[in-house]
């Protein structure tokens, strides 16, 4: 995956509502065969059923320094492995 299919949205120790409303404006700018990473310090529960809403698929991680990595996109074939 390039840097320009990847979008990356570090929202790591904001407040809330400021972690949504950054991910919100990702997904609105979110092209097919793009991909949005995003890096949280909580797992963003109410984010999935908006995601699922847009008709955005998504997967969820745990980094080894204990950071949720959010990955989603149009398609399950433009989340990179």
């Amino acid at each position: 995956m390039t840097m320009s299919t990847l979008l990356l949205v570090d929202a790591r120790n904001l407040e809330p509502p400021e972690p949504m409303d950054r991910a919100l404006a990702a997904a609105a700018l979110l092209k097919k065969g793009q991909c949005v990473r995003m890096l949280l310090h909580r797992e963003p529960f109410p984010l999935y059923a908006m995601l699922e809403t847009m008709g955005l698929v998504f997967r969820t991680q745990l980094s080894p320094e204990g950071d949720f990595v959010i990955l989603f996109a149009h398609a399950q074939g433009d989340l990179p492995v």
